[in-house]
């Protein structure tokens, strides 16, 4: 990473969360963020994350396995787990677990993922009913050099939503990463977009682009498909098939998953 690319992830990840944590203030109190007790909405199946928070005092476990195919490689990695916790009206603290990596045939890489905490905040909607969140995290140097690199990964998120009649939505996200140790793309850009459709009151399908673009390099991008159904209210299970696009994507990616909420903890 450049010097002046490390002082404006920097800049970028502090400015952030102070903006963030300034904003629990007058955010705290807020109607309309979170879901209804025992409703549960994840980050998962999709890229795309969720734009809405957990609720205040409500802890949510999303888990998932995953099988990629990469030229001659096929690679599984799990458990996939991010946890998250609400801890004021609007503010969640959530945290990607480490997560990992083994080879099943082919040169692929194995071991364990970074882990990387972070902060959400569920901002005032915009005009349009657009629901906007931001998220500012970092990844820790806790796997293998290998799969997440030597360094401080800091990334800064912006998942938005809009309801559409008929049950049908869209939804998408901004993300940049700040990939340090890595001198040939140390700054990634990922844009997501979803249409998706509710199937009943517990059931959904969606398609999704996923496009990632390095500033060194061509683009990797793919199409995202799947969907979800959630059970008891407070949990859900999913699946989703991804097909690469062009050449630098992977080949496909299929993954299922199951999620947990747990209400009123605290």
């Amino acid at each position: 990473m450049s010097i002046a690319n490390f002082v404006w992830a920097a800049v970028s990840v502090a400015l952030s969360l102070t903006v963030l944590t300034r904003g629990v203030v007058g955010i705290a109190g807020a109607e309309g963020c979170g879901t209804d007790p025992g409703t549960i909405q994840t980050d998962r199946p999709d890229v795309t994350n969720s734009s809405i928070v957990v609720p205040n005092g409500t802890l949510q476990v999303e888990n998932g396995i995953n099988l990629t195919g990469r030229r001659a490689a096929r690679i599984v990695d799990g458990t996939n787990s991010r946890i998250r916790l609400g801890v004021a009206d609007c503010v969640e603290l959530l945290v990607d677990l480490p997560n990992y990596l083994h080879s099943l045939g082919g040169e692929g890489p194995t071991g364990f993922s970074d882990t990387a905490p972070a902060v959400k905040i569920q901002l005032p909607p915009l005009p349009g009913d657009i629901v906007l969140s931001a998220t500012a995290g970092l990844g820790l140097p806790t796997g293998a050099s290998r799969i997440s690199g030597n360094g401080v990964n800091p990334y800064l998120q912006f998942p938005w939503s809009r309801e559409i009649a008929g049950g049908w939505g869209l939804s998408g996200m901004l993300t940049q990463f700040w990939f340090s140790g890595q001198s040939n793309s140390d700054v990634l850009r990922e844009a997501t977009l979803v249409v998706q459709r509710e199937i009943g009151p517990t059931a959904d399908l969606f398609i999704e682009y996923v496009g990632d673009y390095p500033n060194h390099g061509g683009p990797t991008q793919s199409i995202n498909s799947g969907g979800a159904y959630r059970f008891g209210g407070a949990q859900q299970i999913d699946f989703h098939l991804s097909f690469g696009l062009n050449k630098s994507a992977p080949a496909y990616i299929f993954g299922v998953g199951y999620s947990v909420r747990f209400d009123r903890i605290f």
